[in-house]
């Protein structure tokens, strides 16, 4: 492609200056908290639920959303001349995209379930078929159809019934992960008359058929409740087996890959509890397997009379496995089965009735360790260094085939079943990439970059072969570092437009993440939060400092915690970047830690810290990124959001922006894009979201002066 440059600034540069901006009202609110105050003079466009969905909005409300409004004409106007490259590249997008597409079948009791996709269609076809993949096809859902009323729709935690009659599902129509939950009858295609609000879409069959275990919301959407339905009962009548009085912990439920046990989880950051019940008897009385202790984790699952279990018990930091009988499962009975290793994280495992599979983290790259119960086990060889590998749907216990999926920075996603017995892999199926797509024509490469404090930060690399390490390339440097999430070096068709336009495209795998094991996540979380942002600023310098990026051509990406990590590092190198795009962000660390009416906020006391105390508070201060914006210089920035977002509120991105242009010194644009009709995951559907992708790719480029 022509990667000819601009001899005079970009569009938006040039339009953002002349076209108004929006100018939020100030109306000073103080906060104060351990004697510090701190004056919010955006803390107005802070809306609850009730307002938002309220028939006739208060004045308030009204105000709010013609600010929105005000914000996305804005950016609109600002981006007009640029819809043709934005149109451009979402065809790139979406062409390289396969429209007729089709799942590689997985086997559950007695049936072959697919999914297909048809051209033009942005939703999931799910069907099945008996025993055969010759039989019949018989349709389950088309949530094309489904979809048709609504601006955003998205189904979750599909499960067939035991006996294979009835198909339950959950609908979230809004975006805010609140999921209805329905039940279809799949031999006469009718719908029950039970339907159930506010959970998080998933349940669990018992084996009676008729009795399913579900996860309710309370008003800050923390998952707190699981709940008995009957079929056939009114769900205002059901049973709460469990609740979850701790603030801190959430709720779920699951059942064993035994079939034998209901298990209910109790879930916090550094602690974890479960109970369970016999799947035959659902009316049971729940058992405690080993009561909640600060600092111990651990997870469980259950085949042949054995309950396994994935603990950081006894310093085991990266995790083990152990094992205990059914009769006495306290932790004074558990025994390794596992061992733990300093240099590599247990992530997860996966039972079957003949092996454990066991997936790992070596060096940063995933690993899948496949044990026959009887003798020593081996690693899977996938023939490349760095690439992202992991258990896929695996629901048949007796199964000696394993599932998985793949994929590295220049391979396509990649579905294999692998022969336990025979250690052979069989290649199921390769995402294709419609065009003239070769993977031979990209590059990775993965570099260790040294930070500031001595610790060597994995970077992964991705860019078209002939790529020269000359300084004059642009670099979109991405990153996360949060929650022990983990950034893969994993393929993705979208980026290839930046790519195919000479764009270095590079992953931070920076502290907070999860890469290098758990210590890797706890040096980078509560008073080391910090070194997720030294790491990345430290990582861009890298780059510039080594030529693979030209010194004003260095961008950055991020959404949600990483948002802000962009916020983050915006304010401490303004001068670094010359375009960010932040996604979703959390900026208003301070504000909405101390608010315990938002989702997401007393749970993550062990991420960020609690406010309510002095040190944290004063920590959280010192790099939240709208207390700490300043009148001064930025670099050209979108930030994008969504109305009904869950995860992080529409008011913190909101609020930035506004506050960053008020402070804001220099004439770089800045550009906000709020969906008014979605989320935190942004559109629903199979290609609707690539709108917002080439808006995001068409800023950028315009921004580095690149015009086609």
């Amino acid at each position: 492609m022509d990667t000819a440059l601009r001899t005079k600034s970009g569009i938006i540069a040039e339009r953002s200056k002349t076209l108004k901006a929006p100018v939020a009202s100030k109306i000073p609110h103080e906060l104060v908290t351990h004697g510090d105050k701190r004056i919010d003079e955006y803390y107005w466009m802070k809306l609850s639920d009730e307002q938002k969905l309220a028939s006739e909005p208060d004045d308030q409300t009204k105000e709010v959303i013609a600010h929105l409004n005000a914000e996305n004409l804005y950016r609109t106007e600002v981006m007009e001349p640029l819809e043709p490259l934005q149109e451009k590249i979402y065809q790139e997008i979406v062409g390289k995209i396969k429209q007729n597409d089709i799942s590689v079948p997985y086997f559950h009791n007695g049936y072959w379930y697919l999914t297909r996709f048809e051209e033009g269609r942005e939703y999931a076809i799910r069907s099945r078929k008996k025993e055969s993949l010759e039989a019949e096809d018989m349709l389950l859902l088309d949530e094309n159809v489904l979809a048709k009323p609504y601006a955003y729709y998205a189904t979750a935690g599909r499960n067939v019934s035991p006996d294979n009659n009835i198909l339950a599902f959950g609908e979230d129509t809004l975006s805010r992960r609140q999921y209805n939950i329905r039940f279809l009858d799949i031999h006469t295609g009718q719908y029950l008359t039970d339907v159930i609000p506010n959970t998080t879409g998933s349940l669990v069959w018992a084996n009676d058929n008729k009795t399913v275990f579900y996860t309710k919301k309370d008003a800050s959407l923390r998952s707190f409740q699981i709940v008995k339905h009957i079929l056939g009962q009114d769900p205002a009548n059901d049973t709460v087996v469990f609740q979850e009085d701790d603030e801190t912990f959430n709720a779920y439920v699951f059942k064993s890959k035994s079939n034998k046990f209901i298990v209910i989880g109790s879930w916090a950051t550094v602690s974890q509890e479960y109970r369970y019940l016999d799947a035959n008897h659902p009316d049971d009385e729940l058992t405690l397997f080993q009561p909640r202790e600060r600092n111990l984790e651990y997870g469980i699952d259950h085949i042949n009379g054995t309950w396994y279990i994935r603990t950081n018990i006894d310093g085991a930091k990266n995790f083990k496995i152990m094992s205990c009988g059914e009769a006495n499962t306290s932790k004074e009975q558990w025994k390794d089965l596992i061992s733990h290793e300093e240099n590599a994280l247990v992530e997860n495992f996966e039972l079957f009735e003949d092996y454990l599979v066991v997936g790992k983290r070596v060096k940063g790259i995933t690993q899948i360790f496949v044990k026959p119960w009887n003798a020593d086990g081996h690693f899977i060889n996938f023939g490349e260094e760095a690439f992202y590998a992991y258990t896929s749907f695996n629901p048949e216990a007796s199964a000696t085939t394993l599932r998985l999926e793949y994929s590295s920075l220049t391979t396509p996603n990649t579905t294999y079943d692998y022969n336990m017995r025979t250690r052979e892999l069989h290649m199921m199926k390769q995402m294709e990439v419609v065009g003239d797509f070769n993977s031979e024509d990209y590059m990775s490469e993965r570099l260790m970059v040294k930070s500031r404090d001595g610790v060597e930060i994995p970077v992964s690399l991705v860019y078209k072969k002939g790529f020269k390490r000359n300084a004059s390339s642009p670099c979109l440097l991405y990153g996360y570092g949060s929650y022990g999430a983990s950034l893969d070096p994993t393929f993705n068709v979208a980026r290839l437009s930046l790519i195919d336009r000479g764009f270095v495209v590079a992953l931070a795998h920076i502290r907070g993440g999860e890469e290098l094991g758990r210590q890797w996540y706890e040096n980078g979380k509560l008073l080391n939060k910090k070194n997720t942002f030294y790491d990345f600023i430290d990582c861009g310098k890298y780059l510039v400092s080594n030529k693979y990026c030209a010194p004003d051509k260095l961008t950055a990406m991020g959404g949600s915690a990483g948002g802000l990590l962009m916020g983050a590092v915006v304010n401490m190198e303004p001068d670094m970047w010359k375009a960010v795009i932040n996604a979703v962000p959390f900026v208003d660390v301070v504000t909405t830690m101390l608010d315990e009416s938002i989702p997401l906020t007393t749970g993550e006391y062990d991420e960020w810290g609690n406010p309510n105390e002095e040190q944290y508070y004063h920590y959280m201060k010192s790099y939240s990124p709208y207390d700490n914006l300043t009148t001064g210089n930025y670099p050209a920035m979108l930030v994008t959001t969504g109305y009904h977002d869950s995860q992080v509120q529409y008011w913190e991105p909101t609020k930035y922006v506004a506050k960053m242009r008020d402070l804001k010194q220099n004439d770089t644009p800045l550009l906000l894009y709020c969906n008014m009709a979605v989320g935190h995951g942004g559109a629903s559907g199979r290609f609707a979201r690539y709108k917002e992708t080439s808006m995001e790719y068409a800023f950028l480029l315009d921004i580095l002066g690149i015009n086609d």
